[in-house]
């Protein structure tokens, strides 16, 4: 490997990117008025991204440290076609650890703060399941009872 190339992004990173940033630029209007309110869920250790490409699919917003993906739909997705190509989204995306939940467009701008309530709520149960899977520790616990004097000692 030469000096300096390691680090360059290669073609589909380079088109990934440029698409990401479109999308971004390109925003519907649920999407704009969530990304503005986002910030409000006041939960340590998330940090949501927008039209985040992972894998051949951009997520909406995805917060990678609890693996939630948040996705907006028009009435577009009603179409069969497009509600098959969801399901095969939502398959691919579960498969990379990330759990998607979506919401109707109209939902975020008529009903902004259910749909706050509801992200706030899953995301806290989202952080519960990875503190008590980091918990979790196969050998006993090292802060119980010593053995009673004498045990293990030879006469």
């Amino acid at each position: 490997m030469m000096a300096g190339k390691e680090n360059k992004p290669s073609k589909l990173d380079r088109f990934k990117i440029a698409n990401a940033r479109r999308l971004r630029k390109d925003s519907t209007d649920a999407e704009a008025r969530l990304w503005r309110h986002l910030w409000r869920i006041p939960i340590e250790g998330t940090h949501f991204r927008r039209q985040v490409p992972i894998g051949r699919y951009f997520a909406d917003f995805a917060c990678h440290q609890i693996g939630l993906i948040i996705e907006l739909d028009g009435s577009q997705h009603t179409e069969n076609a497009a509600r098959r190509y969801d399901e095969e989204r939502t398959v691919y995306l579960a498969s990379q650890g990330y759990h998607v939940i979506r919401f109707w467009n109209h939902e975020v701008l008529s009903e902004l703060e259910a749909v706050l309530d509801t992200i706030f709520a899953i995301v806290q149960e989202r952080l519960t399941l990875i503190a008590e899977a980091h918990d979790f520790h196969p050998t006993p616990d090292l802060r119980s009872d010593p053995p009673p004097q004498g045990e293990g000692e030879e006469n």
